[in-house]
């Protein structure tokens, strides 16, 4: 909406964030729309390739991985609870099928597939697809981890012109022979193929460009390796697809019911782990994709996506197909093509159907050099080092690391025992071993910092560092943890208990500053909380010293405040404020806002004292040089924080519901005043937003919704407008030309507590290139997530 326009006057949303026709990613089969049907043939270019490769990396026939991909397309694609998740032939599954086939034969396994799909839709039905996501992110991590390399192992055998040993462990020990005496033709494709999948989305310029959208990496690497083959007449052994008529069907499970039992529940674990975090992973690329203006796409049901996958599973099991699960490769392609509803999975099944019935003399031409190579190169990236440093910040390297080993080695259930164990082992390293650390500061404050997790085990130590602080003396206990089982807390309790009978001050708070161990009262109140919501700041002073005609206890809150901070926060501050007293200030940033008493700047941009030079007038005003008349206050205060204090960035905040904006607004409806008031001589340098207003020009907008009224559009135009003010001033613009100074415009809306970021027309002078936008700030964890290969 532009400002211009009427602002009584009905909005329809964008088409772009209207809800899917069904309100949950579904589509009509029979109209499709087009962002589904180009999503579809991209995904279908991505897991044609993919599912043959599993397919050869399992020991399993060809046509396996085209049924698996397209039962996953066609039934977990129409069944499933995650709209655009693709599901087919997953990598995370390739060493577990691997092993059923070599144990128990290609017909048993395609039975245990069809068994685990039957055990996912009984969990399914218990809803329990939750709690498979409690299962810690590094022993998955490295589970996926461990199976990269048993992968990259195998399939590095078939590019080396040789075959794959039964386990990672021959596998290594082959290689150096295998690398000895090398296949020429197989390691040149092979070469070939990886060297695409890698360079194929780097090539650079406008062709190249137009190559990446159109042909994915997978594809092109597989189609080059086996030109490189027809081309130079190269003898290798090819993809091999027998007469769908000779297709082998399960059969009943023959061997120890243990075992068979064991492979079936290894089988829905893996399936059901990965496919539930892939689901839970494409719920936040969809959340980042609308908030940069797409569709919206309802929320991942993870029980139905959980019976989705079973049922897929039964279907490919019966039919002759591989086990099934989600993969976020193929499904982050879905999303990143554009695909807005369920439809684009369903017809990406659809066209793996075609292609397995017409394409048969095609895929016969793929060397499986080729398809190995993209298979190793798959598996290496399982080993994923955004999952690395993720679980090396929460100090769990150790899990991952024994998961991934012991998968490697021994198998996937036996690693993920080993993982669980190891878990195990470190959350009760991390119970009972806790550092406690006593400190007394320069103003006599000890400080007791206990880092870890404060149990039974550590009040032993705990009392005796207690122990050591003199009567009488400002105690703080610091908990760094996140538990505190009952005798920590009754050790804690007593002693400060003990300590304020001695005469001395206790507190116990927790990592982010609150009270631990109090019950909740009214004067535990926050900085930032204001007055009538807590009695901290309510007593009044005795009657003698309260003005006549004040109320006492309303008229005394600021030095009940007061009070309330030297009790609470100063102890805290002091030696932060006591370093800034001898360093002087030193801010980055000159905050340039209302003064309206809603506003509090400290609290909308998390600073502390010396990180802000803040100046707060009536309507966030910056006169124009020249027109300050008798208040040079403002352009003093630009001069000192540009010139002197040497700020980086200077920010205009205006906010909703201004008293400044109304009264502005106002006045052109009075017209001229003869004998004008301090206030309406000072909102004279706000005219220039007015005649912006009514121009139409350069007008600023919300990037959610439309302005509520004429108020906020005022608001909002002037923080352009004063923005441009503040580019006239002399030091500013010189600091602006020189590249060392950033101007930015922000607003803040009250009774949503949200924040809004100018988009463009901050910095400069110049007009932005089309309406300028107000941005809303998210929170950090809203980021784009990391995703599971597969």
């Amino acid at each position: 909406m532009n400002f211009a326009h009427d602002p009584s006057l009905p909005h329809s949303p964008p088409e772009s964030a209207k809800p899917p026709p069904d309100g949950d990613g579904k589509m009509s089969a029979c109209a499709p729309r087009r962002a589904d049907v180009s999503a579809s043939v991209s995904v279908f270019l991505i897991a044609l390739p993919f599912a043959l490769g599993i397919a050869l990396a399992t020991g399993a026939p060809l046509q396996a991985g085209l049924v698996a991909a397209a039962v996953g397309g066609l039934v977990a694609g129409s069944l499933g609870g995650s709209p655009l998740q693709v599901s087919g032939p997953a990598a995370g599954l390739t060493v577990i099928t691997a092993e059923l086939i070599q144990q128990y034969g290609w017909r048993t396994t395609c039975a245990i597939t069809a068994l685990a799909g039957l055990t996912q839709l009984a969990l399914s039905a218990l809803r329990t697809a939750r709690s498979a996501l409690a299962v810690s992110p590094a022993i998955v991590h490295g589970m996926l981890a461990g199976i990269g390399v048993t992968i990259a192992l195998a399939q590095l055998h078939i590019v080396l012109g040789g075959s794959p040993e039964s386990s990672a462990v021959a596998n290594l020990e082959a290689l150096p022979a295998q690398l000895a005496s090398p296949g020429g033709a197989d390691l040149m494709v092979g070469a070939v193929t990886v060297g695409a999948l890698l360079l194929w989305p780097r090539m650079p310029g406008r062709l190249g460009g137009t190559l990446r959208r159109a042909v994915p990496a997978a594809l092109a690497a597989v189609v080059l390796g086996t030109l490189l083959a027809r081309v130079g007449g190269l003898r290798l052994e090819q993809a091999d697809l027998p007469s769908w008529s000779s297709h082998t069907l399960p059969e009943l499970p023959d061997g120890p019911v243990l075992g068979l039992l064991a492979a079936v529940l290894t089988v829905t674990l893996v399936a059901s782990v990965e496919s539930l975090l892939s689901a839970v992973a494409m719920d936040k690329l969809t959340a980042v994709r609308q908030r940069s203006g797409g569709p919206r796409v309802a929320r991942a049901d993870l029980d139905r996506e959980l019976r989705g996958q079973g049922m897929a599973n039964v279907v490919s099991g019966l039919l002759g197909g591989l086990p099934v699960a989600g993969g976020a490769v193929r499904s982050s392609a879905n999303v990143a093509a554009g695909a807005v509803s369920r439809a684009s999975t369903v017809l990406h099944g659809c066209w793996m159907v075609l292609a397995a019935g017409l394409l048969v003399g095609v895929i016969e031409l793929i060397p499986l050099a080729a398809l190995a190579a993209l298979v190793m190169v798959v598996g290496i990236r399982m080993v994923n080092v955004g999952h690395i440093r993720s679980v090396a910040r929460h100090r769990e390297v150790i899990v991952y690391a024994a998961t991934g080993v012991g998968v490697t080695l021994l198998g996937v259930l036996e690693g993920v025992g080993i993982g669980v164990a190891v878990a195990v082992g470190v959350a009760l390293h991390r119970l009972t071993h806790t550092r406690i650390e006593l400190e007394r500061s320069a103003d006599g404050t000890h400080q007791v910092r206990v880092r870890g997790q404060l149990t039974f085990l550590a009040v032993p130590r705990l009392s005796r560092v207690l122990g050591q602080i003199p009567e009488r003396a400002v105690a703080i206990v610091e908990l760094d943890g996140t538990f505190m089982d009952h005798a920590a807390y009754e050790a804690l309790h007593d002693w400060r208990t003990a300590h304020v009978a001695q005469g001395g001050e206790g507190e116990i708070i927790g990592r982010s500053g609150q009270r631990i161990g109090k019950r909740e009262r009214a004067h535990d109140c926050h900085p930032w909380q204001p007055w009538h919501n807590h009695a901290c700041t309510a007593a009044g002073p005795p009657a003698a010293s309260v003005p006549e005609g004040t109320d006492g206890p309303e008229h005394d809150q600021l030095l009940s405040g007061v009070r309330n901070f030297q009790r609470t926060t100063a102890p805290f501050m002091r030696r932060e404020l006591a370093r800034l007293a001898d360093e002087g200030q030193r801010p980055s940033q000159l905050f340039l806002a209302c003064a309206d008493s809603r506003l509090v700047t400290s609290m909308i941009t998390s600073s502390g004292p010396g990180d802000l030079f803040t100046v707060r007038n009536v309507g966030n005003l910056v006169p124009l040089p020249g027109t300050e008349s008798a208040d040079h206050s403002v352009a003093a205060a630009i001069e000192y924080a540009v010139d002197v204090l040497r700020v980086r960035t200077i920010t205009v905040c205006g906010h909703s519901g201004c008293g400044a904006m109304y009264a502005l607004h106002r006045s052109r409806e009075k017209g001229p005043v003869e004998h004008p008031s301090s206030l309406e001589r000072w909102l004279r340098h706000g005219r220039p937003s007015l005649d912006r207003v009514a121009a139409g020009t350069d007008v600023p907008r919300l990037d959610q919704r439309p302005t509520a009224d004429v108020q906020e559009a005022l608001a909002l135009a002037n923080v352009m407008q004063q923005l441009e003010h503040l580019a006239r001033h002399d030091c500013v613009a010189r600091r602006v030309a020189d590249g060392t100074l950033a101007l930015r415009g922000m607003y803040f809306h009250v009774g949503e507590a949200q924040a809004y970021v100018l988009e463009s027309g901050g910095g400069t002078a110049e007009p932005p290139a089309g309406a300028p936008v107000f941005v809303a700030v998210r929170p950090e964890a809203e980021a784009a997530p990391q995703i599971i290969p597969g």
